[in-house]
């Protein structure tokens, strides 16, 4: 079972309440997004709050972030309130449909660790069922949402299986969306890539295309591609 709570250098993550606890993916993903020059940040399904967090930890943006469970969202809020960031993060309980026609904002980055499994037996919990299942957040809807709220030098991140990495490549191009950056991630050095982080502009551009190895062949030995991608938030690197 997960522990109630996930202490990082500057922030503790409350997760007792939440559908989804945090994960390898959504570290790695806070850590290698890039926050350059961003003033407005939207995050799409936060959880417990924590994207919303790594990225105000790293820029000085304003952070909107939305979650459709009210549990989840209700220990977001305790979240963020308990961080240094408060001020700057704005929380909203809703769904992305339910976002989209009532608030007009652009941002300069939209980042999400979106529900990615299509044909895996639905969890029977139906909290979990929603967090992890792209049943009620397709990734085209994702795509075409975010081209619509991004403003125009603006990101979309994303990570992703490994698998779905080029359907959903081919799939924003309809949407003006074009990805500049992937990183592959692989659990060992025996492992194919499992997931995928995406970078996706208007601006078509020259793919810049790099691996990372999480561990080792011994289980926890990590690497220091890892560590040092992660060092500005675990307590450990």
């Amino acid at each position: 079972m997960a522990n109630d709570y996930f202490r990082f250098k500057q922030f503790t993550i409350k997760q007792g309440g939440a559908a989804f606890k945090v994960t390898t993916d959504s570290v790695l993903l806070g850590s290698w997004a890039d926050f350059t020059n961003t003033k407005t940040i939207l995050d799409i399904g936060t959880g417990t709050g924590l994207l919303a967090l790594m990225a105000a930890q790293q820029c000085s943006a304003y952070i909107t972030a939305i979650e459709p469970d009210r549990e989840s969202f209700q220990q977001a809020v305790l979240n963020v309130s308990a961080s240094s960031w408060a001020d700057r993060i704005t929380l909203y309980n809703c769904s992305l449909q339910e976002y989209i026609p009532e608030r007009k904002d652009v941002f300069d980055v939209i980042i999400s660790n979106p529900p990615y499994f299509t044909g895996s037996l639905l969890n029977p919990d139906p909290r979990k069922a929603m967090a992890r299942h792209n049943t009620t957040l397709s990734v085209s809807l994702l795509l075409k949402a975010s081209a619509a709220m991004l403003s125009e030098n603006g990101k979309l991140i994303l990570v992703l299986p490994a698998e779905d990495g080029p359907a959903t490549i081919d799939m924003a191009i309809t949407d003006g969306l074009y990805c500049n950056r992937l990183l592959y991630i692989k659990p060992s050095p025996i492992h194919e890539p499992r997931r995928l982080l995406i970078s996706l502009s208007r601006t078509e551009s020259e793919k810049e295309a790099s691996i990372l190895v999480i561990e080792s062949e011994v289980r926890h030995n990590y690497s220091k591609e890892y560590s040092d991608l992660t060092r500005d938030f675990y307590l450990d690197k």
